[in-house]
């Protein structure tokens, strides 16, 4: 397992690998928070938005597929499909070296500060990570000191990707310093009391 170099990233990569671990064999066709996708779904996109960064960051070729066009069909076992990416993207931001300017990225403005690179890819492994995880009835890996951590790249990114990356902040928003986790999801336009449908 490669660390990222990059305690935020290795958190959020850690949360994500401690889902897609404890799922259960049935889960991968359970509806998630995320409209219209399924948790195979989900976690092909989360995969690939990792191989987007590791691509960018490198000058290789990023995801095979679409991540905003996942099949929810997985050729192995979900760990199979997401510990590659998560390798390529740490071993990527294991060359970015903190305070650079001009990192590449795979959204816009397409070249961002280190933090906010590092920032953004962590933000996504996390929130990814809880969606599965509610889908999948498993506890949730946001942690308050993580969402705590997270909250700086939403409010940096989130209003430029409105309607692309993120969906409208929802009102009233939970309380921040009393919900930070429930806050951060809130912002990003996930209800933070989601559960499965019935049935």
């Amino acid at each position: 397992m490669t660390s990222s170099k990059w305690d935020l990233l290795d958190q959020a990569y850690a949360a994500l690998r401690s889902v897609v671990d404890g799922m259960p064999a049935d889960a991968l066709d359970r509806p998630t928070p995320c409209d219209q996708w399924n948790v195979g779904q989900v976690l092909q996109h989360a995969a690939g938005d990792q191989l987007a960064y590791a691509g960018r960051l490198t000058g290789g070729a990023g995801p095979a597929e679409d991540p905003f066009a996942p099949t929810g069909a997985l050729a192995g076992t979900p760990a199979e499909l997401l510990e590659p990416a998560l390798e390529a993207a740490a071993e990527a931001f294991a060359g970015v070296e903190p305070g650079a300017e001009g990192v590449a990225v795979p959204l816009p403005p397409f070249a961002v500060t280190a933090e906010t690179a590092v920032g953004a890819a962590a933000l996504d492994a996390a929130v990814h990570a809880w969606d599965i995880a509610v889908a999948a009835g498993l506890p949730s890996p946001l942690t308050p000191g993580l969402a705590a951590a997270l909250r700086p790249a939403a409010e940096e990114l989130a209003e430029p990707l409105r309607g692309f990356a993120y969906a409208p902040a929802l009102a009233p928003a939970p309380d921040r310093d009393a919900d930070p986790a429930a806050s951060l999801l809130a912002f990003l336009g996930r209800r933070p009391d989601w559960t499965p449908p019935s049935g």
